[in-house]
């Protein structure tokens, strides 16, 4: 199994990345403002299955095809784009109720809002190769699988992830908790979460595989 200084040095380095705002927070901090705290989480898990995903995949050398076959790495990377524009789309097209935790989960089910956070993540190429980069760095052939060695790296990346953006989720939600009372603001937060998603997708359509 994997030391525990080698553990330590993981989680210092997962920590760091967690603390730096990039899609992931956005996302969630905007999912959680917009529809409330279970609607955050849920948006979270979805991402962390993914993040087991694609430590699977990279254990497994899945990976290594974004890295010897680019025209892969750009099909999943526009599929991604292309998903995040349609519920962009989606979003700007829904009717933009008040922030009542309540309407927010009937108008979209956590099951959905899980699978939007899953597919987001399997859909973008950068992740792949941000734990094929990452994670052989802390493993040891000489320590057992491969496999469990880098399921148990995801596994500390996401507890870490969920300390983090869990805190980012019980604060957006408490903003959007206060501001409940308002069509308006609803209707805005909405709009905010689908420049979110139109604006991931642009990021991912324009990447380069750097």
């Amino acid at each position: 199994m994997i030391s525990l200084s080698v553990l330590a040095l993981f989680s210092g380095a997962c920590l760091a990345l967690a603390l730096t705002p990039g899609p992931d927070m956005l996302l969630i901090a905007s999912r959680s403002a917009s529809q409330g705290r279970a609607a955050g989480f849920a948006s979270l898990a979805g991402i962390q299955l993914g993040t087991y995903c694609h430590a699977l995949a990279g254990a497994l050398g899945l990976s290594q095809l974004f890295l010897t076959v680019p025209v892969a790495y750009d099909v999943v990377r526009f599929a991604g784009a292309a998903y995040l524009a349609f519920l962009a789309w989606k979003t700007f097209r829904s009717a933009g109720t008040p922030l009542s935790t309540d309407i927010a989960v009937a108008a979209h089910p956590l099951p959905q809002i899980f699978k939007q956070g899953l597919l987001t993540n399997l859909l973008n190429p950068k992740m792949a190769l941000f734990v094929l980069a990452l994670f052989p760095q802390f493993i040891n052939p000489q320590s057992g699988s491969i496999v469990v060695q880098m399921l148990a790296l995801a596994t500390v990346l996401n507890l870490i992830g969920l300390l983090v953006n869990g805190g980012v989720i019980v604060m957006a939600s408490q903003l959007s908790q206060r501001m409940a009372a308002s069509r308006r603001v609803g209707k805005l937060m909405n709009q905010l979460l689908g420049v979110v998603f139109l604006g991931l997708a642009c990021r991912l359509a324009l990447a380069s595989r750097n």
